[in-house]
């Protein structure tokens, strides 16, 4: 069984440059960016349906949305 290479910080922070600056960790990165991107968009649509829902179940459609919101912000003065 080989020994495990100890590394110093000095040769940690070099590979780490090295890594950072290669087109396979680049490439890498952006795929993660955009499925992350995706997860997020994902979220945000659950988030509204079940806003939507709690909508609806307390009367709003989108014919009186309108009118619900500026009653509502007229309350508030």
């Amino acid at each position: 069984m080989a020994k495990r290479e100890f590394l110093t910080e000095e040769a940690v922070e070099r590979e780490i440059a090295r890594l950072t600056e290669t087109e396979e960790v680049k490439l890498a990165r952006r795929e993660m960016r955009l499925k992350y991107k995706r997860r997020q968009t994902l979220y945000t649509l659950r988030s509204l349906e079940k806003r939507g829902k709690e909508l609806i179940e307390a009367g709003v459609t989108m014919e009186n949305i309108d009118e619900m919101m500026s009653l509502a912000e007229s309350e508030e003065c």
